[in-house]
């Protein structure tokens, strides 16, 4: 009598931390596009504000701190990208799939923490990148704009910026507590970020007092640097203190993320 023979079963397909977040981040990018609330935050409120800081600088004197119209605008965009398309859809995306139990789900699986939040970023952070990129071109082109005389800063402080919104927007999440607060929560970093981070006011027109507190704002240091980055006149003291300060908001928020991010919901 012949032994019956079995069929081997197929070893199970080996995964990467990064197929298993860019798995993820297609799914969030799927979930993204049909929330029409957070694509009109994220595709259209970056494009109108940039009009308003325009017509804004015709009233100020932006010649006599050496500043343009285009040097105004251009890194405000930028903030303006990263406050809307990244920072603010970002909150919600997390708070929603945490009030879905999604996030717990995900810890089920072979996903550690950090690539679950990383994965769920990622849509955003690249919404945010192309964005600015449109921006940087689209501001350059209308308001008669050279090359950057000084690219370097003007990459440093995009990249800072887009890690830092997407830490600060996890953080945010963690005292978020349901989807429908979490259209409130983004409101006071995104109001004072507009308000004192050189976005439509630039620092220089500022009391040295008020300015002085504005350079430690989060996203200070990333208008500091791209704006930089096209003039080619920052100080290299400046600028590195522009990259000390954007470090320590990003560590700041992953600490905070560390220390109180809620994976169930918050009752």
């Amino acid at each position: 009598m012949s032994a019956t023979r079995t069929t081997p079963r197929p070893a199970p397909a080996m995964t990467t931390p990064l197929s298993r977040m860019t798995a993820l981040a297609r799914a969030e990018m799927t979930l993204l596009g049909r929330t029409k609330g957070a694509l009109v935050a994220a595709l259209f409120a970056p494009l109108v504000l940039p009009v308003s800081t325009s017509q804004t600088s015709k009233e100020m004197d932006l010649a006599e701190v050496g500043l343009s119209t285009g040097t105004l605008v251009l890194p405000a965009s930028v903030g303006f990208s990263l406050l809307f398309a990244v920072y603010s859809v970002l909150v919600g995306a997390i708070v929603v799939r945490r009030e879905e139990l999604v996030l717990k789900r995900l810890r089920t699986g072979e996903l550690r923490d950090v690539e679950i939040l990383a994965g769920s970023a990622l849509p955003a952070v690249l919404t945010g990148l192309v964005q600015c990129l449109v921006l940087a071109v689209g501001c350059s082109v209308l308001l008669d704009l050279p090359a950057p005389a000084a690219p370097h800063l003007a990459v440093a402080g995009l990249l800072l910026g887009l890690v830092m919104c997407a830490a600060l927007a996890a953080a945010t999440a963690s005292f978020t507590r349901t989807g429908e607060s979490a259209q409130v929560t983004p409101m006071p970093l995104m109001i004072i970020s507009m308000m004192g981070s050189g976005m439509f006011f630039p620092l220089e027109l500022l009391p040295d007092r008020v300015a002085s507190v504005c350079e430690l704002l989060p996203l200070t240091p990333v208008v500091t640097l791209v704006r930089g980055g096209w003039t080619g006149d920052l100080p290299v003291s400046e600028a590195l203190g522009a990259v000390a300060t954007a470090v320590v908001w990003i560590i700041i928020a992953v600490f905070a993320v560390r220390r109180w991010f809620r994976w169930e919901p918050r009752r």
